[in-house]
């Protein structure tokens, strides 16, 4: 036993999901796409990137092969370097609670709360309670709407009122958005505990902050301080099996904030995804015999996959695996990591929203012998390997695919 980490690549979805048509995503497949746009010069954005999809070091490991397992494609013809697979994602919605829960061993097999695609989206009921509350002249939007898209056509009028801006998607989620010196950072997350105690009536996964600046549609801009006011997981997580066998949880980006604050040792936050490369080794740096670094890289999704940017999901990508090898040299012997994702947001696919699919296992560990741990049937199973790493007792949810270690 060592340590263990898992690299969540928020979004990076490899296609292949068997349930995908009932969520209106049959064929989607994230890095599949990206790179057939980026083969056919679709990726290609001046002062970027250009030319194919490089990402040679997680190819290397196995990604390439764990897509051609997700998809059924025909497997690369070189022989990868790292352990690799595909999981297969059983709880009931594609949103970032269910895929985080489920990889640390806890699907989520009952249904959320979601809101209509209509205008008013939130009901009266909700909304009504929220505004007299917490004190405010009414609120803007009401709608599923994108985050950036959302804040360009009504901050000007948030500003000038001083309501906020309250959005959703086919996501269980209340978005709450709010200027930072003009509304109040402070103002804003309380707002979102008083929304998040009336939501949990509606069953809702989230309650989110998004704070923004700037003066007008042309300035606006979202800002690092976004706050997930999320409900804790209904069973123990690995995060808590792993505190309670006396060992710590490094949570970094928004893991503690998706699980709810609980199991989490210490928090590590940053901007962007290079700042959270950045956390992360420093987590690795610390982390004792024993220890959990849970990471969470969201770029790929809020900046990316939503915005249904090509060019951009690319750049992202490739300069992730740029420092891939940093985060192998901070391996010791007895160490396992994984490289996973929660959920599919394929950038060339109708719409805005997150896309059903299979994610990619690729991993390393000193002493790991190349493997090959086939297409799983839960991402469960990534949790219940590392809680086997870790000698932790097996949970209730998933099958150990611990790989070998040469002699």
């Amino acid at each position: 036993m060592s340590r263990a980490f898992v690299f969540v690549l928020d979004s990076f979805g490899i296609g292949g999901a068997p349930d995908a048509a009932a969520f209106g995503d049959e064929g989607a497949d994230t890095y599949g796409h990206i790179r057939d746009a980026c083969a056919k010069g679709r990726g290609d954005r001046a002062g970027l990137r250009a030319g194919p999809l490089r990402m040679p070091n997680l190819e290397r490991l196995g990604l390439a092969h764990a897509a051609a397992l997700a998809t059924g494609a025909p497997q690369p013809s070189f022989t990868p370097q790292g352990f690799h697979g595909a999981a297969t994602e059983i709880s009931t919605g594609k949103d970032t609670p269910s895929g985080h829960w489920e990889i640390a061993g806890v699907p989520v097999r009952f249904g959320w709360g979601y809101f209509p695609d209509t205008i008013p989206a939130l009901p009266a009921e909700l909304t009504d309670a929220v505004i007299a509350e917490a004190g405010l002249p009414g609120i803007l939007a009401n709608r599923h709407a994108p985050g950036t898209g959302v804040i360009e056509d009504f901050g000007e009028e948030h500003i000038a009122t001083g309501k906020p801006i309250f959005y959703t998607s086919v996501d269980s989620v209340i978005q709450i958005a709010a200027h930072e010196t003009h509304f109040g950072l402070e103002r804003l997350y309380e707002l979102c505990r008083i929304t998040r105690k009336y939501a949990d009536r509606w069953n809702v996964g989230r309650v989110i902050a998004r704070p923004f600046v700037g003066e007008d549609r042309a300035s606006f801009q979202r800002t690092p301080n976004r706050r997930d006011f999320a409900v804790p997981p209904p069973e123990p997580t690995l995060l808590d099996r792993v505190e309670d066998a006396g060992r710590k949880v490094f949570a970094v980006g928004k893991i503690g904030d998706i699980f709810a604050h609980r199991g989490v040792s210490d928090l590590r936050k940053a901007p962007d995804n290079m700042a959270m490369f950045d956390k992360a080794l420093s987590a690795i740096a610390e982390a004792d015999d024993g220890d959990f670094v849970f990471a969470n890289f969201v770029d790929f999704d809020t900046s990316f996959g939503h915005r249904r940017d090509v060019p951009g999901y690319a750049a992202a990508l490739e300069a992730f695996d740029h420092r891939v090898p940093e985060v192998l040299a901070a391996l010791r012997p007895g160490d396992l990591l994984i490289f996973t994702a929660d959920h599919g947001c394929d950038p060339t696919w109708k719409g805005t929203d997150h896309t059903r699919e299979r994610v990619a296992i690729v991993g390393a560990g000193p002493g790991i012998a190349p493997a090959n741990v086939g297409v799983r049937a839960t991402f469960a199973d990534i949790g219940e390997t590392v809680a086997a790493h870790l000698g932790l007792a097996p949970g209730p949810h998933g099958t150990s695919f611990l790989p070998a270690r040469n002699a």
